[in-house]
């Protein structure tokens, strides 16, 4: 597993003033919490940050954060952007107990899917119905991703949580709540099972014919 630095600096201002000033200065407002320290506020260059978080790691991946110097591993655990510029407007990074085991979503990367008996199909739809699930694991043990091979996916197949290959020390917790909670993450149909499938509009009201006093003497 590769490191992924994030530089940050303490910060003792605090309030919405002071974050409105951080933010117009180019930094990001940001606390660290958990684990046996107290929480502190920091903050981060905007610009360095927003290109790191266009990348899938920095959603699911043990972080290094240094601040002043000193660099612990965090997750991050909250992302408030902006509802419409491109943004960050605050981060929340959870401190990381070597011992302690995490519950983190990753994402999922699907391999093989046109090579596959269904992805080769003509008139086959392949639905991916979850894109990323959430784990339970040591930190030492954390993935970026989990792979899904669906290059033996046929017709009619579904592959359930159940399904899929985890690396050494992931478990699914959803899994230890019942065969219920084994959804779907991949179904393969043809597309005329999926039309069928789809909820039908309800037919538009026809509006009442107005009844005039001139038709009513036709009665």
């Amino acid at each position: 597993m590769s490191e992924h630095i994030i530089q940050a600096v303490g910060r003792k201002d605090e309030g919405k003033g002071a974050s409105r000033r951080l933010r117009r200065s180019g930094f990001i407002p940001a606390v660290v919490y958990g684990g046996q320290s107290a929480p502190k506020s920091i903050q981060l260059e905007h610009e360095k940050t927003w290109i790191a978080s266009q990348n899938e790691w920095f959603y699911s991946s043990i972080l290094t954060l240094e601040v002043d110097g000193q660099r612990e591993s965090v997750l991050l655990r909250d992302m408030q952007r902006h509802p419409y510029k491109q943004l960050i407007m605050h981060l929340d990074f959870q401190r990381v107990d070597a011992n302690q085991a995490l519950r983190v979503k990753v994402p999922l990367h699907f391999l093989n899917q046109e090579k596959s008996p269904a992805g080769k199909t003509a008139g086959v739809v392949i639905l991916h119905e979850l894109n990323e699930i959430e784990i339970s694991c040591l930190p030492k043990d954390l993935p970026e991703f989990i792979e899904v091979d669906l290059g033996e996916l046929k017709v009619g197949d579904i592959v359930h949580l159940s399904d899929l290959t985890l690396p050494a020390g992931v478990e699914i917790p959803e899994l230890k709540l019942g065969k219920e909670h084994d959804v779907a993450v991949v179904i393969a149909k043809h597309a005329r099972e999926e039309a069928e499938e789809a909820p039908a509009e309800a037919p538009a009201e026809v509006p009442a014919a107005k009844v005039t006093k001139k038709d009513e003497g036709k009665k």
